[in-house]
């Protein structure tokens, strides 16, 4: 299929007509970047799917964490059940990279744990832009580093026919040249196993479908597809591709070539060292890169191949190296979802690389060209994107600038307003703050107070305990664990008020908040500047009932063009619903179980954990990377993230 089909039982309502019209026609038009400002919850995704639907080009969804991309890839997969919708993260659940401290003499290995599920979908996703074009791939920044030059991926490639005197022994030949290994009983991905004249290959993009290829002498007789757990024969091929096992990856002549160029670079940098009397550091490249070309001549690979990514594909020193990007062509469509954090996150990334390869560059660690195996600088990344929509309920300065051609999107599916904002004096706040939030404990209903420095927040929230009210503190020192049990907590009725000084950062869409209180909103700095405001107000937009109270002595600029902002979106929401007879709704939204049960009872009798030994932690610790291992491959990463940094609280422990 070429053509993207939308399925959705719902059709576009509001603003998002408007938006869909006005963006379709700008990108058939050919102009290069879009904003689309869009309030939170107002179906941006949705939006853009109806976008894409019309515009019929392969997408590249960028998103700023893991846990957002697997969000909205759940969502384009809904919408798209019949097109490619791929997923692109970091394969890994943890990483360290190497690096070295030349202060304490301390070389810290890579040290890495990958997940196969996410590595299958990485294969998956750049194998479905080479065959077709009805393809959304949903990917986190981690997609502008390197990986093999599409070129090299597409021409290794096997393509097999009914019929072609192909060739038992070349066909073997062939799949070890392209990275697979034979094992005859152990049948992973990215790996072949041989019965007579019947070959099985068990391709990266798959874990549990694989290809049979049947062979009368030297004719491939039938190429079938199975189930490698049933065997069941799933379908019958007259023709089939098959792709490397690895994105990194090179023809013969070029890793001769190759090698040529990192034996080269060896001599240059051993001289360059013996030059300025650095003996240790030329033993070191020596030794290192020595075992490397082994392994390259050898097996064609070795473990940190990446580090000679510019000489195996040949490129320049300096040049831009390929990434995920380079596979959707010269004509795609690229949504930077969350703008505002995207792009800093795109533009931090060369710089922090660059500082720690330049380290073990400069102690013999590794070869000059290592450097080159880098993500994109901002400039590179930008020459890469064909047509950009970036989307945001607070778009940056710099998207602002890049474009004239910006859409709102205000309206809420739920019909849900924009808050209701209060300025209110200083003076007199406390009393003031404890009124408001005994009328939403009548309610039911819970608090945000969000102060600026460490004390006062733990000042007020011991002043709440002692008046009787269910207040807890959220503050950067309190751990995974109990923050997303503190979360929780609140969400039950467990604690009626939270107290924090960057909620922001917290992730806190919480439907029982109806009140959020901002102590010393007239003080300058990034936790009041306009943005963060808007996007603390926006907190309370989930609640039917939202009012945010700001206790300040005078209105600042940034103050005043954040109620500004809501008033107006306000205004338009409560037009809209007065024309089409729509009634607020407070969002309904369940509450996960916790993770922390397994963690506080051990057995029946009920024993603490603090209270267990060395050997019953680790019981629980490996049932606990288990539980992450499981929670990442069903792409919730939010848990698997929580669940990840307990397990390094406890490794720390013991």
């Amino acid at each position: 299929m070429d053509k993207f089909e939308l399925v959705a039982n719902y059709k576009p309502m509001g603003d998002q007509i408007k938006a869909i019209d006005y963006i379709a026609e700008n990108i058939k038009n050919g102009v290069k970047e879009q904003v689309l400002l869009g309030a939170t919850g107002t179906g941006k995704t949705f939006t853009m799917s109806n976008v894409i639907a019309k515009i019929n080009k392969p997408t590249l969804v960028l998103a700023h964490n893991k846990t957002l991309a697997g969000q909205l890839y759940s969502e384009f997969k809904q919408y798209f059940p019949n097109n490619r919708v791929e997923f692109f993260v970091s394969y890994y659940d943890y990483y360290q990279p190497e690096a070295y401290v030349p202060s304490r003499d301390l070389f810290i290995e890579k040290d890495a744990q990958t997940n196969d599920e996410i590595d299958e979908m990485r294969h998956s996703a750049t194998a479905s832009l080479l065959e077709r074009k009805d393809v959304i791939v949903v990917a986190s920044v981690s997609c502008i580093y390197g990986i093999g030059d599409p070129e090299d991926y597409k021409n290794s490639m096997l393509t097999l026919r009914v019929g072609d005197d192909f060739g038992r022994n070349n066909l073997l030949r062939k799949l070890v040249d392209m990275l697979f290994t034979r094992n005859d009983f152990d049948f992973n991905r990215g790996s072949f196993r041989v019965k007579g004249d019947v070959i099985e290959v068990l391709p990266t993009y798959s874990k549990t479908i694989g290809v049979r290829i049947e062979l009368f002498d030297d004719e491939i007789e039938r190429i079938r597809e199975f189930d490698i757990v049933t065997g069941e024969v799933l379908h019958e091929y007259k023709v089939i591709s098959i792709f490397p096992a690895t994105q990194f990856v090179t023809n013969k002549d070029n890793l001769e070539e190759g090698i040529g160029r990192i034996e080269k670079e060896l001599e240059e940098r051993i001289a360059y060292f013996k030059e300025n009397d650095n003996i240790l550091e030329v033993e070191r490249i020596k030794q290192r890169t020595n075992y490397d070309l082994e392994m390259l001549k050898e097996i064609g690979s070795c473990p940190g191949v990446e580090n000679y990514s510019r000489h195996l594909s040949l490129r320049k020193a300096g040049e831009t190296p390929s990434t995920l990007m380079d596979f959707f062509g010269d004509d795609y469509l690229l949504i930077v979802d969350e703008s505002h954090v995207s792009l800093p996150q795109v533009r931090g990334m060369h710089k922090g690389d660059f500082s720690r390869k330049t380290t073990l560059v400069d102690y013999g660690f590794r070869l000059p060209s290592a450097i080159d195996n880098r993500p994109l600088n901002f400039e590179e990344f930008k020459g890469k994107t064909s047509q950009i929509v970036y989307l945001s309920a607070t778009p940056g300065d710099y998207e602002f600038e890049q474009t004239d051609y910006i859409v709102e999107q205000i309206i809420r599916p739920t019909g849900l307003l924009d808050p209701l904002i209060e300025i209110r004096p200083k003076k007199g706040q406390i009393d003031n703050i404890v009124e408001e939030i005994l009328k939403r404990i009548e309610k039911n209903q819970r608090t945000l107070i969000t102060t600026l420095t460490i004390k006062m927040s733990e000042d007020l929230t011991t002043y709440l305990k002692e008046i009787g009210i269910k207040v807890t503190y959220l503050h950067s020192e309190i751990k995974t664990l109990e923050r997303a049990e503190i979360i929780r907590e609140l969400r039950l009725g467990t604690y009626d008020v939270l107290v924090g000084i960057n909620l922001l950062r917290e992730g806190l869409d919480i439907p029982e908040v109806s009140l959020i209180t901002m102590l010393d909103a007239d003080k300058q700095g990034f936790l009041r500047s306009k943005r963060s405001l808007i996007q603390t107000i926006g907190r309370a937009a989930r609640n039917s009932d939202g009012l945010v109270i700001m206790y300040a002595d005078k209105i600042t600029d940034a103050m005043s063009g954040a109620i500004e902002e809501t008033k107006r979106r306000r205004e338009i929401q409560i037009e809209y619903n007065k024309l089409n007879n729509v009634v607020p709704k407070t969002i309904i939204k369940d509450i996960s179980e916790s993770i922390s049960i397994k963690l506080e009872v051990i057995d029946e009798q009920g024993k603490k954990f603090s209270e267990l030994n060395k050997k019953e932690k680790e019981v629980i610790l490996k049932d606990l990377q288990k539980q992450m291992r499981s929670a990442a491959g069903k792409l919730d990463f939010e848990r698997a993230a929580e669940l990840r940094d307990i397990i390094f609280e406890i490794k720390a422990g013991l």
